[in-house]
C-alpha cells in the first residue's frame, strides 16, 4: 500500500537569488531561495577576498579585536610597573 501525497511539490525551474544579483535556475522543492553568497561571488571561485557583513558582525568583530588589544596592553603595562617596584 503506497501512501499518497507524502512528497513535496517539485519545481523544475526554481530560482536561486544571490545577494550579488545573480540568479540560477535549478530543480528544487522551493520556488525561490535567497542566498548570501554564490559561486559568482565566493572568494574561492573568484580569487578575490570579500567581506560579507550581515547585521554589522564585521564592525562588532573589529571592536572586539580593538578592545582586546587595549586590554592586553594594559595588562603588560601593569606587569612592567610591578616588576620595576
Amino acid at each position: 500500500m503506497a501512501k499518497k501525497d507524502i512528497h513535496p511539490k517539485y519545481y523544475p525551474k526554481a530560482k536561486i537569488k544571490c545577494a550579488c544579483g545573480s540568479e540560477l535556475t535549478v530543480g528544487s522543492t522551493q520556488k525561490l531561495t535567497e542566498v548570501e553568497i554564490c559561486s559568482n561571488c565566493h572568494p574561492l571561485y573568484t580569487g578575490k577576498q570579500k567581506f560579507i557583513d550581515t547585521a554589522g558582525r564585521l564592525e562588532r568583530y573589529k571592536k572586539m579585536v580593538a578592545k582586546s588589544s587595549v586590554l592586553k596592553k594594559n595588562i603588560k603595562d601593569k606587569t612592567k610597573k610591578k616588576k620595576t617596584k
